[in-house]
């Protein structure tokens, strides 16, 4: 069962796919209305364990937004149940054409003495709403008067909880479609949907939580089989696709060997956080390639690494790599270039990049670039430039980098999923967009989401770190021939925990990228 739970809790469906696998369901004999008593029975159990600053007490006041479709049908089972339970319940029913098994639970509820309103002025005081008015699968823009009665709900200073989704979001885009519920905690039934995972659906979503109702694995692998996966990326998950357990006997060269080219005279701070974020990942063997003046700095800060001091120009940037004696680039399991370079390193990085290295006698070695790495990409035609690539070549821009790199994507704030599918089937590469739910896809289109994060992550050098954690990660697990993808997508995972559990001890203020670092290995404990 617990095995179970795990799959359905990495599943992302579009409103497209969960219908069909509702279609399913239903095909195969399950009626509707006992899947809507299941599903509204979850959640009335569900309700008053909610940590709230007002407990939700017997006799408590709590207000049924009911819709015209079946999600307005699992809101008024709620209410019953909630009225059975002893609580105040009254209900708001604007529409006057209402789904026949929704219409048939509104006559119960009148039957049973709960109040119905059909206007937003006849509403009493409430302890609780429960947002029953829209599920999945909207698409057209709300209008008046159910509009106006969003953005008047929206002001009262009361929990709202939604199901399924905050009503007026759409489905996959997470966008405002006119107006939107402004939820403190959702209920997201079966499955996880798209728009859990746009940024700019967030501020609507509250607390969001999976109701699983049992959906069988059949079902969704029915559906899904065709399609590229959308998965979340889970704590089990992300545990199991680390490079753990090692074995008993091994030495650092089998534990990976990374490069790191980074720093500059102007920015030598990015190079000791890119350093520390490997550092945290167990690398075997950390070499940092850096300009001269630094060199003593970085030995400093990390005494077990190799530090490369290479030429450097009039400005403080690496002028050419300078590796030691009978080494070169297809020395290192995997390379990671970009943070704090500058633009005056544009010969470097068009250096890295042209040595493919797509084989060597230690595997295939990846190659990252990030910060300074992107926008000297960005100048020589991203696209173009990395076709020419037979290596794995693993992208991390935020959203400003991105619209650099790929001009012609659609726009990542409109659509990040998409948009990160696009650019990674356009390019060969694996692109890992960063942002409040950072989205990594391949070229396959299959795509990895963070579930969660922090905004204390909003700090200048956080993403250095993360850049060093994944390089890390990737000099491993080429020598344990685990799938890139997975690995970018567990180093994100860990990243965005390290700055959850650091944000919860020392509040979003306290976390800079240094501290962060110190972080990484308490996350996964």
């Amino acid at each position: 069962m617990q095995d179970r739970q795990e799959q359905i809790s990495q599943v992302v469906v579009t409103a497209g796919q969960m219908r069909d696998i509702e279609k399913r369901i239903f095909a195969a004999g399950m009626p509707v209305v006992a899947l809507m008593e299941k599903v509204a029975g979850l959640i009335a159990r569900r309700i008053p364990e909610i940590p709230s600053n007002t407990p939700l007490l017997r006799g408590s006041r709590v207000g049924i937004l009911v819709g015209p479709g079946h999600n307005g049908g699992d809101a008024l089972v709620v209410a019953r149940e909630l009225y059975f339970r002893e609580y105040e319940v009254w209900v708001y029913s604007p529409f006057s054409k209402l789904k026949e098994l929704t219409s048939q639970h509104l006559q119960y509820a009148q039957s049973l003495g709960i109040p119905i309103y059909q206007t937003i002025e006849q509403l009493p005081d409430s302890d609780l709403l429960i947002d029953g008015l829209f599920g999945f699968g909207l698409e057209r823009n709300l209008t008046d008067p159910i509009a106006s009665a969003i953005n008047q709900l929206n002001e009262l200073s009361i929990p709202i909880y939604s199901i399924d989704l905050p009503s007026g979001l759409h489905t996959d885009t997470g966008e405002v479609l006119g107006t939107a519920i402004r939820a403190t905690h959702t209920f997201c039934l079966g499955l996880w949907k798209l728009a859990f995972f746009q940024d700019r659906a967030l501020e609507y979503l509250g607390k969001a939580e999976l109701i699983d109702f049992d959906i069988p694995l059949a079902d969704v692998e029915a559906v899904l089989k065709d399609a590229p996966k959308i998965k979340r990326i889970t704590r089990a998950k992300a545990l199991a696709t680390l490079p753990l357990p090692r074995p008993a006997v091994t030495h650092k060269y089998k534990e990976g060997h990374l490069l790191l080219i980074c720093g500059s005279r102007r920015y030598a701070g990015g190079a000791i956080l890119t350093g520390l974020g490997a550092r945290a990942s167990g690398v075997g063997m950390l070499s940092i390639a850096v300009p001269e003046s630094l060199k003593s700095l970085l030995v400093s800060h990390l005494p077990e690494a190799l530090i490369v001091g290479c030429p450097e120009t009039e400005s403080g940037a690496i002028a050419h790599l300078q590796l030691p004696e009978n080494t070169d680039l297809s020395s290192f399991n995997a390379i990671a270039c970009g943070p704090g370079l500058t633009r005056d390193a544009t010969p470097i990085v068009q250096e890295v990049i042209s040595s493919d290295g797509s084989a060597n006698a230690k595997g295939e070695r990846p190659l990252l670039l990030d910060a300074d790495g992107l926008n000297i990409l960005a100048q020589m035609g991203a696209i173009a430039t990395l076709k020419k690539r037979q290596a794995v070549t693993v992208l991390t821009p935020h959203t400003g980098e991105f619209e650099r790199l790929f001009p012609d994507v659609a726009d990542a704030k409109h659509d990040k999923v998409k948009a990160v599918q696009e650019a990674a089937a356009q390019s060969g590469a694996i692109v890992l967009l960063k942002g409040a739910r950072t989205a990594i896809a391949n070229p396959q289109g299959d795509v990895w989401i963070v579930p969660e994060s922090t905004p204390a992550l909003a700090r200048g050098g956080s993403g250095d770190v993360l850049t060093g954690l994944v390089g890390g990660l990737l000099a491993q697990a080429a020598t344990k021939q685990i799938p890139v993808e997975d690995i970018v997508a567990t180093a994100a995972w860990w990243h965005s925990q390290a700055g959850i559990l650091a944000a919860q001890e020392r509040t979003e203020l306290g976390v800079d990228a240094f501290t962060l670092t110190q972080y990484l290995l308490k996350a996964l404990t």
